[in-house]
């Protein structure tokens, strides 16, 4: 984002949101794949509505995950969200599993043959970005909007706000001064609720999600505090709207606060550059940022179907960096092999890890013990900061 002053808004949606049922089913199928075998290449998507879900897509791996498997995962993965209510349950809704084997066309150029090494699953751009502006060196309005619907799940799946659905979105507006965040100017929050509450008793049990989120005395005015502004939220989830995977790409990433690619992750094994050379891209950036050579970075990476070695390289720290951006473009590429086998290794990615990234977004996000956004380590700052002592 920009230098100086104004105000910047992003959204975030609830794992319950049903294009977000799309991305955890699409993903829970992937990991199913990748626990099987580390090196299954799976491409699926998924349609959700009134008791329906649709899975289509192409995949490479072991037989023994076959269509009932992918329903049963499929039936768990709306089971974990909680989606137990009569237009979509996870026992009764319809499961059609549409998948077929990957083109043997897109197979030869992405296998390693030969003296040839794996090429990119795909062309296409990819960027990554990190800022000052949160801990997790991530914008605040989309960090907050994350946030926000969070803690109102987390309070759900305790049942301290068993009158919560799944489905919810927010929308958090900070004001800028100087190029950095002061407080939220609105904050918009819709919820899925249970029958017979009424838009003031939902503001309450929403109001203190937001107030504990925001920093001390960023809270917005009362009247530009929006809560279920249609009055009345109870059908929701894909009984209310249908679904699909890849449909929130903005959610999924930086808010609008950075460039897309346009590339969605979600259903897609780390074989496919839209979702492995977006982590690796993410986490170059942030080590950048963390390792104090700016304050803020994008890094857009480049690749053709087929082929290994990325088309492009590309570094703006928007006139905050501290060292050359051509030289800093070298050294990552000497600390990173970023061709997709590279990425993969170095990250950590054939492994059983995206469910948990489907909701809340990718980035920002803590490691885990098991690899879990990997791409989010801070294991660069050291050698880093000694290539510029």
């Amino acid at each position: 984002m920009r230098q100086g002053n104004y105000v910047f808004t992003s959204e975030s949606v609830s794992e319950g949101h049903p294009d977000k049922v799309s991305d955890r089913i699409s993903d829970a199928i992937v990991d199913t794949f990748l626990t099987a075998q580390p090196e299954a290449r799976v491409a699926v998507e998924t349609l959700c509505t009134t008791n329906h879900i649709v899975i289509a897509g192409e995949v490479r791996g072991p037989e023994a995950v076959t269509a009932r498997v992918m329903e049963d995962v499929a039936r768990q993965a709306v089971k974990e969200i909680g989606y137990e209510q009569g237009g979509f349950h996870w026992r009764d809704a319809k499961v059609d599993v549409l998948v077929h084997q990957q083109s043997a066309d897109i197979a030869q150029g992405v296998d390693a043959l030969g003296n040839k090494d794996e090429g990119a699953g795909d062309q296409g751009i990819m960027f990554g970005y990190a800022c000052r502006e949160t801990d997790a060196f991530m914008p605040a309005p989309i960090h907050f909007a994350h946030s926000i619907l969070k803690s109102l799940a987390e309070a759900r799946h305790s049942g301290a706000q068993p009158n919560l659905g799944p489905d919810a979105k927010s929308q958090v507006s900070l004001r800028y001064v100087d190029g950095k965040p002061i407080g939220a100017t609105s904050v918009v929050v819709s919820t899925q609720h249970a029958d017979g509450l009424d838009q003031d008793e939902i503001r309450e049990i929403v109001r203190p999600h937001v107030v504990n989120v925001l920093p001390d005395g960023w809270m917005c005015p009362e009247d530009q505090f929006y809560v279920n502004p249609t009055g009345r939220f109870v059908i929701g989830g894909p009984d209310g709207d249908a679904g699909l995977t890849g449909r929130k790409i903005i959610v999924d990433t930086y808010g609008g606060a950075a460039p897309h690619g346009g590339g969605a992750f979600s259903g897609k094994d780390p074989t496919k550059v839209d979702r492995s050379a977006a982590y690796a891209a993410r986490y170059l950036a942030k080590n950048v940022v963390a390792a104090g050579l700016a304050d803020r970075c994008t890094i857009q990476l480049s690749y053709a179907i087929g082929v290994s070695e990325p088309l492009s390289v590309y570094i703006d720290t928007h006139g905050t960096g501290k060292v050359d951006e051509d030289r800093l473009s070298g050294t990552l590429r000497g600390l990173m092999d970023l061709r997709p086998r590279g990425i993969r290794t170095h990250l950590g990615l054939n492994r059983p890890i995206y469910a948990r990234t489907a909701a809340y977004g990718h980035f920002g996000r803590t490691p885990e013990a098991d690899g879990g956004f990997s791409w989010e380590r801070l294991d660069l700052v050291d050698p880093l900061k000694s290539a510029y002592a």
